[in-house]
């Protein structure tokens, strides 16, 4: 039972992880990047191709900052050069572009790192931990611990810096912010750059414990359930849902059949909709600046 948790809980903190990234984008522009999944992705190919010796080599501890640094800026340019150039248009024109952008990342994956999935050179993977008689892997350890920390640095971070609390403002109303001497379209850039090096922090966790292939990048879709479960707007939301998803699939997966099993977390996705549509932590408020 234990070890159900703990497999549930990890599986579920990189479905949060990725979630803060959904989180993270629509707090600061109400845009929706379906691309998230895949940035987590791209960012665990890019840790690959650094630390594997088939790669470059380098180590572990230093190509991982590495690869987030790379993501952060990639999650920058992308929105400096592209998204910018959607500025004024619909959400859903975003959310379709963010889409394309997801197939060209598992394709662009897919030709550098090939279609076969890879494993990580990590240190801690396939180490445990031993308590009594309960054996837990230090790969889900250290994602669960590296979640929460992050979860509870970005929370104070948008709620307690001046950058936050702006990044905030021009989510609620662009012009208004801008007259106020927020920096609108750099801050957009600065949050999407955090975004992509969430998206690698969650890559570097889920190659760690497994391995990785180009379709990982539609653990987004989970993902994102997760982000609505907990309340689309809310950083300990998502990471509330990532878990609750987590923990559904194993015990769906030991006690339903396998059939009704993969359904479960989509269902409960289903049920908050139509009672709480909001999310269990709901952030609802007036906009103002």
């Amino acid at each position: 039972m234990l070890q159900l948790v703990v497999s549930g809980l990890a599986n579920g903190c990189v479905y949060g992880l990725i979630a803060l990234g959904f989180v993270l984008i629509y707090k600061a522009t109400e845009a929706v990047n379906f691309a998230q999944g895949d940035f987590m992705m791209l960012g665990a190919f890019i840790t690959v191709g650094l630390t594997n010796q088939a790669w470059l080599g380098l180590p572990f501890w230093l190509s991982v900052p590495l690869a987030v640094f790379i993501m952060g800026v990639f999650g920058y340019l992308l929105d400096l050069i592209v998204l910018r150039r959607m500025f004024g248009q619909s959400q859903i024109a975003v959310v379709i572009l963010t889409i394309a952008l997801g197939f060209v990342l598992r394709f662009v994956a897919g030709a550098i790192w090939g279609h076969e999935t890879v494993s990580l050179e990590s240190p801690i993977a396939g180490k445990e931990l031993r308590f009594g008689g309960v054996v837990l892997g230090l790969d889900e350890v250290a994602v669960i611990v590296v979640t929460v920390l992050l979860t509870i640095i970005l929370y104070f971070y948008f709620n307690r810096t001046k950058l936050g609390i702006a990044m905030q403002a021009a989510s609620q109303n662009q012009l208004a912010a801008y007259y106020m001497g927020i920096p609108v379209k750099r801050v957009h850039s600065l949050i999407w750059a955090l975004a992509g090096a969430v998206a690698a922090i969650a890559g570097v966790l889920f190659a760690s414990k497994g391995t990785i292939d180009p379709s990982a990048g539609l653990l987004g879709i989970k993902a994102f359930a997760a982000a609505v479960i907990g309340g689309f707007g809310s950083l300990p939301g998502a990471l509330l849902g990532g878990v609750i998803v987590g923990l559904i699939e194993p015990f769906a997966s030991r006690y339903i059949a396998a059939g009704y099993s993969q359904i479960m977390p989509y269902l409960l996705l289903f049920l908050i909709l139509v009672f709480r549509p909001h999310g269990i932590l709901a952030q609802v408020h007036r906009k103002k600046v």
